[in-house]
């Protein structure tokens, strides 16, 4: 029997509030949320990356609207019982109120979560001024207060060529204070950057792995204080990776063995449901 929104979403909060930290891998598509859901994960969360590159857009650029964004994201509901959040990218706009109006849209798709961050896709001036990244925080944050729906708020300081630890932490704690449920900044340059963020807030902390460079394990990760682990589109990566060494084998090489480490056909429809014409 299925579950309704509203468990989902007891079951999502829940897991914020246990003991002990808990992985949110990422598919990209019904496909791979529906492999993804029989191992045991107990949450999904949807990737901007992957999708983009499923369709053949630059990560972060104007290619991902949000109603291609919020679509994506019903497949993937659709296609599993666990609890789903999104990467909501920067709210689909400057104004707080369209990370009113995304939150509410994305609830309408049976998500029970997702991400707001303070980026602003502008290369000029990537990151939102302080004042109105709280402010587009705060708005999501009223929004979600009657949904059944966890936000997380993002700060971006670390991929656009920010390294500022205390900017970072003082945005992380200014939106725990606005409201948000799960603070995050993805590409925290080490253990103990990663320690310090934890030591400063109160609420959930998510970090990504995956992400090349230095690698921590679970372990780490819930000892310095992490709750959520995520690994944004590093999946998705290594799926093109895969795809890359075997389109580079046959052109260059003219054999196949890539096959060898490939899932079986009866395996990977395993996996999936049967549709008729």
């Amino acid at each position: 029997m299925s579950k309704s929104q509203q468990e989902k979403y007891e079951a999502f909060k829940a897991l914020h509030e246990k003991q002990g930290a808990f992985l949110i891998p990422n598919p990209w598509n019904a496909g791979t949320a529906r492999m993804l859901s029989t191992l045991g994960f107990e949450a999904l969360a949807t990737t901007s990356a992957g999708l983009a590159f499923s369709l053949g857009y630059c990560d972060g650029t104007t290619g991902l609207s949000r109603e291609i964004t919020l679509e994506n994201a019903r497949e993937i509901v659709a296609a599993t019982d666990l609890p789903v959040s999104a990467d909501l990218e920067e709210g689909f706009g400057v104004d707080p109120q369209s990370c009113v109006d995304t939150v509410r849209l994305a609830t309408a798709t049976g998500l029970v979560g997702g991400s707001i961050e303070d980026a602003s896709g502008n290369p000029d001036d990537p990151i939102f001024a302080f004042e109105l990244a709280v402010e587009r925080v705060r708005a999501a944050a009223e929004a979600s207060r009657d949904l059944p729906f966890v936000l997380t708020a993002r700060a971006e300081n670390f991929l656009h060529g920010r390294p500022d630890l205390d900017d970072t932490i003082r945005r992380l704690q200014a939106f725990e204070e606005a409201g948000a449920d799960v603070l995050y900044a993805p590409g925290l340059s080490d253990l103990d950057a990663i320690r310090s963020v934890c030591s400063s807030l109160s609420k959930p902390v998510n970090v990504v792995m995956g992400r090349g460079g230095a690698t921590y394990s679970f372990t780490d990760l819930e000892t310095v204080g992490v709750k959520r682990i995520s690994v944004g589109g590093s999946f998705a990566r290594a799926a093109l990776g895969g795809l890359m060494r075997a389109a580079l084998e046959i052109r260059d090489q003219g054999t196949f063995t890539y096959a060898d480490d490939a899932l079986s056909h009866q395996e990977a429809s395993s996996y999936m449901i049967e549709k008729r014409r």
